[in-house]
């Protein structure tokens, strides 16, 4: 059987580390933390899971402490994750299974990551990522912030899921690491100008982030995923506001990218919903209905808009077009994909007072 090291690069993580190691621990051979300088019990909370511990000097570079994670491992394969990751319990058992099938022409092993979730704990976003690797490739991160692995040679896609957990935010570590770079006269790259814009908007530096997002997609340099993303945070901006126009001009710019994707088409039912021009908000939120969820996993999916929530919102629409039938029709669709929406046991309540069963 091969070998496993977990790495981890963590600081001040002594609310998530401890959920972490119990749910994965068992499952590899070392564990490593590097610790960019906690003052918390972070690393007493690693002793008791028999991490080898190493310090690292934050020099505000994710890669590079990771990287240093990675020269410290001695296992055939590496896994990497966040303190505030963790595997469940049917994904612990598919990853003993991997783990038992592991094949040594495979040089990266990808995994879904499930990273948000609505109030009922269901998953609206995952992606997937390399978590992975063969220890031999000497694989490198890239990038000292939102950081990636370089990988190439043959790679496997599992079904197992890494769930994110998150109980901090990042506040303004990252964009005052983006600012200082830019100081100091460092050229963003064009993957490094999206995710400066995407800090810009979490930060909520709206109009500086609609900057520099224009000019990421002006360039047009970067992956198609990451321009429809930036589409839509400009989008929703816009909508935010209630400059209509402007939020739908950049939806239909997601379709320069790929064919009408759900996220699209819901946005712009709503924004028509919500001036009260109903035939067009259906027309959007039927198309969405129609559309095939995109067949790759590397993209940033929300699962709802190809599933229950056009039909919640067609269930709106009918109703106020005076259609109660078509209204009731799509919220018992909207119930199939998710009958634990409040919405939409509402309205089967409403309905059935109305004398529908």
């Amino acid at each position: 059987m091969y070998t496993i090291s977990l790495c981890m690069i963590v600081k001040n993580e002594e609310d998530v580390l401890g959920n972490c190691l119990s749910s994965v621990g068992n499952l590899v051979d070392e564990i490593i933390i590097v610790d960019t300088g906690s003052t918390d019990k972070t690393k007493e909370i690693a002793k008791k899971f028999k991490a080898k511990i190493y310090d690292f000097k934050w020099i505000n570079d994710f890669a590079a402490a990771r990287n240093y994670s990675f020269s410290k491992a001695t296992s055939d394969y590496i896994l990497w994750l966040d303190a505030d990751d963790v595997l469940l319990e049917e994904d612990i058992k598919k990853f003993k299974k991997l783990k038992r099938s592991i094949d040594k022409k495979i040089d990266a092993y990808s995994m879904f990551y499930n990273y948000a979730f609505d109030d009922k704990g269901n998953v609206i976003l995952r992606f997937r990522r390399n978590r992975m690797v063969k220890r031999k490739r000497k694989y490198k991160w890239h990038g000292f912030v939102h950081e990636y692995i370089d990988v190439k040679g043959k790679v496997s896609n599992t079904d197992i899921c890494i769930t994110h957990k998150r109980v901090h935010n990042a506040g303004p570590r990252n964009i005052n690491i983006y600012k200082q770079k830019i100081k100091e006269g460092y050229e963003l790259n064009s993957r490094e100008i999206y995710y400066y814009g995407k800090e810009l908007f979490d930060n909520k530096m709206y109009e500086e982030g609609i900057k520099v997002f224009n000019k990421y997609l002006e360039d047009n340099k970067g992956w198609k995923e990451d321009n429809i993303v930036a589409c839509e945070k400009i989008a929703d901006y816009y909508f935010g506001i209630k400059n209509y126009g402007e939020g739908r001009k950049y939806c239909f710019k997601t379709f320069e990218y790929d064919l009408p994707r759900g996220e699209a088409c819901c946005r712009l039912g709503s924004s028509y919903l919500n001036q009260n021009e109903i035939e067009k908000a259906v027309f959007w939120y039927e198309l969405a209905t129609k559309l095939e969820k995109p067949s790759s996993d590397w993209g940033f999916i929300n699962e709802n808009t190809y599933t229950w929530l056009p039909h919640l919102q067609l269930c709106v629409c009918y109703y106020k077009l005076g259609d109660t039938d078509k209204s009731y029709e799509h919220n018992r669709i909207a119930s199939r994909y998710n009958n634990n929406n409040e919405s939409i046991k509402y309205n089967e309540k409403f309905f059935r007072e109305l004398g529908y069963k």
